[in-house]
């Protein structure tokens, strides 16, 4: 993650649509891991009948930077069905 106190910093929620597959969070938290971002809150949800699994990642104040590389690689994670990015509000870091 950026060091730069200025750096925007925005709300940002991923929710996914995939495949169930029992290595399927571990994937979808991999983007986050590479990029040293700790997500604030992470929600899944199973439902068996469709065969799928409902993922809401949420960020509260992720570098705006790299919104997009992280949705560009939850896009390409094996057995995404749909990627939808919101950003609640946006929120700039306050100089240090």
């Amino acid at each position: 993650m950026s060091d730069d106190p200025a750096e925007a910093r925005v709300a940002v929620r991923f929710l996914v649509l995939a495949d169930a597959s029992p290595g399927l969070l571990s994937r979808l938290l991999e983007p986050l891991a590479r990029r040293d971002l700790i997500p604030d809150m992470v929600r899944a949800t199973h439902d068996a009948a469709a065969c799928s699994m409902q993922a809401e990642i949420l960020l509260h104040a992720m570098p705006d930077g790299m919104v997009h590389l992280v949705e560009g690689n939850l896009g390409q994670v094996i057995g995404v069905r749909r990627l939808r990015t919101e950003r609640p509000q946006r929120l700039v870091a306050a100089a240090a």
